[in-house]
């Protein structure tokens, strides 16, 4: 009975949490938004562990992200990955990008996994979210300092590679 009354309870949340959605992610859309973050993934029966943090400022389905070292841009066509360390840049078409390398995709298509994600906590400018994969591998996504702006177009999202110094290697796959 225990179970049954669990079982019902935690159904219940869930159709709750899909009818309201996460009000925080939904203030998203037509705004410039910044945050820290920090990502961590764990499978059934293992603690969390971060795998990475940073910062990340989206603009509709562009994004700068920056942790461990490294500053990703995209604007949404192209996507530049720099290593200031190494001195190199990468330089590629985005073609087909998934919620884990794209934070616009999670914070713009939230919705679609609303069945997988539970909402740990949010408050004003932070939110703590877990989704379940298929695998049942869990994906933490703990956003904080959360800012909304009017969109400021695209040009922070994008590089010229002649701003690079000269010593830095770039590999373009275009």
């Amino acid at each position: 009975m225990k179970k049954l009354l669990l079982a019902i309870t935690l159904l219940f949340t869930a159709l709750v949490s899909w009818a309201q959605g996460i009000p925080l992610l939904d203030k998203v859309q037509g705004q410039r938004v910044s945050f820290s973050y920090s990502y961590s993934l764990s499978q059934k029966g293992a603690d969390f562990q971060e795998v990475t943090g940073g910062e990340v400022t989206v603009e509709d389905n562009a994004y700068v992200m920056e942790g461990l070292g490294i500053k990703v841009l995209s604007d949404g066509e192209t996507r530049w990955s720099l290593d200031p360390a190494a001195r190199e840049a990468v330089v590629e078409t985005v073609e087909k990008e998934d919620i884990f390398t794209n934070p616009a995709l999670f914070i713009s298509s939230y919705r679609n996994y609303m069945d997988r994600i539970n909402v740990n906590s949010q408050g004003r400018n932070n939110l703590d979210v877990t989704l379940t994969l298929d695998d049942e591998t869990k994906a933490r996504f703990v956003l904080k300092g959360i800012t909304f702006k009017e969109k400021q177009g695209k040009s922070d999202f994008s590089m010229d590679e002649k701003s690079l110094p000269g010593d830095w290697i770039v590999t373009d796959l275009r």
